[in-house]
């Protein structure tokens, strides 16, 4: 058994970015860049203002005549000599000759004359590739394209993009216990309600869901599932099976196929049984069949490494904070465990059901506290390791 941060080590090692593709910039959002974005222009490609006001040489005033106007995309076409004052408004070039703006504010204006009444150190002019220049790298390769991101390539002057291409996944929930959700249930059977929140969550960590399977403890069916998922899948995730009893064929089901184990298990709570394998060029990993332990560790270890697969350099999906507790924690056993919590203005407060079952306390948990094994009880206003979740 290993722990968490050798988890995390084997993952960085284990699993390279997949190919990339080129794509439009305007259907790029959410996707992880190849290749960086190289600026093709300066930005601003001239002198503009920054206000609405009037360009003029320095020195110049208080009395000035005006002699023109300079707009966004319609700049004063001559140079503005001493004594002379532009009429000029936000975002519209420097008009040549000018050197600063004095806002409008600080002005009075008469007929074809104005007055300065105040003066300002400012000069409120946004120079020439004061924000990036033709050339310079103005987002890195390994970010991911947020809307922020976004505008900046967009400034920056390419139409498209070079973008990792997105992992193929496809999940299987194995256990005779399962039914379908929303199918009849009896004493002897569950639904596999765990399927709806961890495809929503592969989905929001920038997978292509191909779909989910249900299959039953039977290893001849299993092996057929393995077979045809792995040829088609960058990543397989198996939920439950992963224990050691004798209709656990998480792992089984795989080995025909030359399943390459890296893991089986870590020192987590909950979540000790989560492992991670590959079969040729196919990731696969086996979370725990219990709701909350499932989607904790796909949280802390699934994320990492579909992260892994797209090239994902910033922002890390593994982003800790510190902050306070509402309410007492407490204490741990010899694992490393991670209490579902709330988040008030107070600060956070641990739920009361941990149960790695539970599934009620999945829809109320926003974070996920990080205790050292051994921790012993903590009050109300320690600070705390946590992660949203």
């Amino acid at each position: 058994m290993i722990t968490l941060d050798q988890a995390w080590a084997i993952i960085g090692g284990a699993a390279e970015p997949l190919a990339s593709e080129t794509v439009a910039l305007a259907d790029a959002a959410g996707r992880v860049l190849a290749s960086p974005i190289i600026a093709t222009v300066d930005s601003p490609r001239g002198a503009v203002s920054t206000m609405d006001g009037y360009a003029i040489r320095d020195g110049d005033g208080p009395t000035l005549r005006l002699v023109g106007t300079s707009a966004a995309g319609a700049r004063f076409t001559r140079s503005v000599g001493q004594g002379e004052a532009v009429r000029i408004f936000t975002g519209a070039a420097l008009p040549q000759g000018a050197s600063r703006v004095v806002i409008q504010e600080n002005v009075t204006v008469d007929g074809d004359r104005i007055t300065i009444n105040q003066t300002s150190a400012a000069s409120f002019v946004r120079h020439r590739a004061s924000d990036f220049a033709a050339g310079d790298e103005v987002v890195a390769a390994g970010n991911l394209l947020t809307p922020g991101a976004l505008v900046a390539a967009a400034g920056a002057g390419p139409s498209h993009v070079q973008v990792t291409r997105r992992p193929r996944v496809l999940t299987i929930a194995t256990g005779d216990e399962l039914v379908s959700v929303g199918a009849a249930l009896d004493a002897d059977h569950i639904p596999d309600s765990l399927a709806p929140g961890l495809t929503a969550m592969i989905a929001a960590m920038g997978a292509t869901m191909l779909g989910h399977q249900l299959v039953g403890d039977d290893l001849p069916a299993l092996e057929a599932a393995a077979a045809s998922t792995v040829a088609r899948c960058d990543l397989v995730v198996i939920t439950g099976g992963a224990s050691v009893g004798a209709r656990d064929h998480a792992k089984a089901m795989f080995a025909p196929l030359g399943l390459e184990l890296m893991f089986s298990k870590v020192a987590i709570k909950p979540g000790k049984p989560v492992w991670l394998g590959r079969v040729g060029e196919t990731s696969v990993m086996g979370l725990p069949g219990n709701p909350s332990s499932a989607m904790v560790t796909a949280r802390l270890l699934l994320a990492p490494l579909v992260a892994r697969l797209l090239g994902q350099r910033d922002p890390a999906p593994i982003e800790w904070l510190s902050l306070p507790l509402a309410a007492p924690l407490p204490a741990t056993d010899d694992r490393e465990t991670f209490t579902r919590a709330t988040l008030s203005s107070d600060g956070l407060t641990p739920l009361a059901n941990q149960d790695s079952g539970a599934q009620c306390a999945l829809g109320q948990a926003r974070w996920l506290l990080r205790c050292p094994a051994g921790q012993g009880p903590l009050a109300a206003g320690t600070f705390v390791t946590a992660l949203s979740f």
